[in-house]
């Protein structure tokens, strides 16, 4: 099972483009509100209806986490408690975390990117200070991927296929696609 983390202010297509080349891969994926409300309205004013609101989700069940970029999406995932302490238990616990654009600032300040090689957004690298601030498209460090932005979200997507699935099942899926 896969979350990906919805909050006020989400890049759109950031978030279902996750969801929707994961599922094209065959795998389990559910869009999570952070807050009470499973009505989550995007950066561009796209309203989304969300899957789950975070309170009702088997933690466990997880095996990535994926948090969208765009602002003030990513400022929002920062301030959710309980995201923080699912963030935290998946580092701990060895499970994947993956974030675009501006989240992979979340990452790092809730301190699970220290050590790590990681991207993000252009002109936002200080917010990488205490892991290795990379230029590439997509960074695979660990268990941890990120990646820069709305551009680059396809090629996230079938890297997280790639992780999840192995990579010649990303490799259908990307032909599919035409990528």
């Amino acid at each position: 099972m896969v979350y990906v983390f919805l909050a006020e202010g989400f890049e759109e297509i950031e978030a279902l483009t996750v969801v929707d080349v994961l599922r094209r891969g065959g795998t389990e994926v559910l869009t999570v509100s952070i807050s009470d409300d499973l009505k989550v309205r995007g950066r561009s004013n796209i309203s989304v209806m969300a899957d789950k609101v975070i309170k009702e989700i088997n933690v466990e069940k997880g095996e990535m986490a994926v948090l969208p970029g765009g602002q003030p999406g990513a400022d929002n995932l920062l301030k959710s408690p309980e995201l923080r302490k699912i963030l935290l238990s998946y580092k701990e616990e060895g499970k994947y975390l993956a974030a675009i654009c501006a989240a992979p600032m979340v990452l790092a300040e809730v301190g699970v990117l220290k050590g790590e090689e990681a991207t993000i957004y252009p002109g936002m690298e200080s917010y990488l200070k205490d892991s290795v601030a990379l230029s590439d498209d997509v960074v695979v460090s660990s268990r941890i991927i990120t990646s820069r932005g709305p551009a680059l979200a396809m090629k996230f997507s079938v890297k997280l296929v790639e992780v999840l699935k192995g990579k010649a099942v990303a490799d259908k899926v990307a032909e599919g696609l035409l990528l």
